[in-house]
């Protein structure tokens, strides 16, 4: 089960700051280095985290949809909208077609460029689906060499399955334990699967030491991230940091610089990440009847986390191991055997991709199309979308999730690929791994109590400046439709952008056929 979802350009809380501190050891620690992006979360113990805030609600006015328009009045209904004053210095890309025609109901430069956000997934799954097929499955494998009881090696064989948790961890352990193994020479975890670097070089500094920007490596464990949580203690002494792993924190050095202040105190809480140095320095303060603050980040070094997790668990079930190593490729040419393994299909990481717009399955699953094909990844996704039907001129891709800003799709694209995957034979799987409109995922408190409500499914994607909506649209008195609304460009608050958005889509779904 997924752990972190990705928020669709959360509001930043005034109280919270966060800056980077450079040293002059900075330089050529780029994949060493860990700042920390805060992000303020409210989640349960279990690290359930919410895909996004609920927006600013309708006005009744906006609601008069339901009363139906003409689609000859669509034109001028949409441009009341993009033209608002708020939206002068903003680029809108708009494309809608009848889901069974490829005649255009609106088109605002359709044909044009703009960046897409977390839209991206809809080409990353509908690649890997009509590549790789839904029951594409990925296996994370422990070899041996040497006799049980006592191995010379176990050998974690990680082929970069993101649904990785200590969970399956333990599963392996106690695979290995039922087949006799007690005591472990070498316990080696090969990270070459992935030839990409785990860290996207086009992605902002700002976002990879948040969870949803956490690396992509070939051995992923608990989805790569960890929480910290700022707890407030006796007036006048330091807010009390407590982390849900202590392996995580091991790989930190923290300063803490914080102090509890007197009731109803504002909250001023600063993280301080030291480029190049595992370092966080945490200083402010909290009101002493103030709620825990939630921090979720980055695990700084995922391999070397990922071993010792696993060097711990195979100790609780009574494996020694003696020592531990991490390597990029086979260690030794003696045959190996296979002890034990774990499968997740790719069917299975559609839903976190999708509905809860996970931006480390949706980079895994773009990484994992380059290992079935000699291309790098973009070529291969542009192969299958390409063999698809989809235009290769009428996008262009960097990464799977949507979180780099050099990714340039347009509407069109992403009409195209939503109407031709619904011609194929994962028409279903790849539809209902869209978000449903005030049901679940991130339209889950989007288009409640609207004529909406459980018709629309649709990929949102958010970002500073961005807002995007794609999807499917089943229109009662009217027919079903395809869409695409970006928006970039933008300087209004997020809720600002969606709410123009679910207007556009409100009109959308109060079409009928007789005016």
């Amino acid at each position: 089960m997924h752990i972190f979802t990705t928020p669709q350009t959360p509001d930043p809380k005034p109280c919270i700051s966060f800056r980077f501190v450079a040293t002059s050891s900075a330089q050529g620690k780029f994949a060493s280095c860990l700042v920390f992006l805060i992000l303020l979360i409210t989640a349960q113990l279990t690290r359930d985290l919410p895909a996004v805030a609920e927006p600013t609600p309708l006005e009744p006015k906006q609601l008069e949809a339901s009363q139906g328009i003409c689609a000859e009045q669509l034109d001028a209904a949409i441009k009341e909208i993009i033209d608002r004053p708020e939206f002068a210095r903003s680029r809108w890309g708009i494309l809608v077609e009848p889901l069974s025609s490829s005649t255009p109901l609106y088109n605002h430069e359709g044909e044009r460029y703009f960046t897409p956000a977390s839209n991206a997934k809809l080409l990353t799954t509908a690649a890997a689906l009509h590549q790789l097929g839904e029951q594409f499955s990925v296996r994370t494998s422990v070899y041996s060499t040497g006799t049980v009881p006592n191995l010379a090696s176990l050998q974690v064989v990680g082929r970069g399955d993101p649904s990785l948790t200590t969970a399956q961890l333990k599963d392996l352990a106690q695979q290995l334990r039922s087949r006799g193994v007690r005591r472990v020479e070498q316990l080696i975890v090969e990270e070459g699967y992935f030839k990409q670097p785990a860290i996207h070089p086009t992605w902002e500094w700002s976002d990879i030491y948040a969870y949803y920007g956490a690396p992509v490596n070939s051995l992923i464990l608990n989805e790569n991230a960890a929480i910290l949580r700022l707890i407030p203690q006796e007036l006048g002494q330091p807010l009390q940091l407590s982390w849900d792993d202590t392996i995580a924190k091991s790989q930190w050095q923290v300063e803490n610089q914080t102090t509890t202040a007197a009731a109803e105190t504002p909250s001023s809480i600063q993280i301080l990440g030291v480029l190049g140095e595992p370092i966080l320095q945490i200083k402010g303060q909290m009101a002493v009847d103030a709620e825990p603050y939630i921090w979720a980040l980055a695990i700084l070094n995922p391999a070397d986390y990922f071993l010792d997790s696993f060097r711990q668990i195979l100790a609780e079930e009574g494996i020694t191991v003696n020592q531990g190593l991490v390597v990029t490729s086979p260690q030794t040419t003696e045959a190996k055997t296979e002890l034990a393994a774990v499968e997740s299909d790719l069917g299975d990481w559609l839903i976190p991709i999708n509905k809860d717009s996970n931006n480390l399955y949706a980079e895994a699953l773009f990484n994992t199309l380059e290992t079935e094909s000699t291309d790098s990844e973009a070529a291969t996704l542009q192969q299958s979308l390409t063999a698809l039907g989809v235009d290769p001129e009428a996008y262009f891709i960097t990464d799977g999730s949507g979180l780099s800003r050099h990714n340039r799709v347009s509407p069109e694209a992403l009409v195209q690929t939503l109407k031709l995957m619904a011609q194929t034979p994962e028409a279903e799987v790849y539809r209902a791994s869209l978000p449903v409109a005030g049901v679940d995922g991130s339209l889950k408190y989007r288009f409640q109590d609207t004529p909406l409500q459980g018709s629309l499914q649709a990929k949102t994607g958010g970002m500073t400046g961005v807002s995007a909506l794609s999807g499917y649209l089943d229109v009662p008195n009217y027919q079903s439709l395809v869409f695409s609304i970006i928006l970039n460009r933008t300087e209004q608050p997020a809720a600002i952008q969606r709410q123009a958005i679910d207007e556009i889509v409100l009109l959308l779904g109060s079409l009928r056929r007789v005016c």
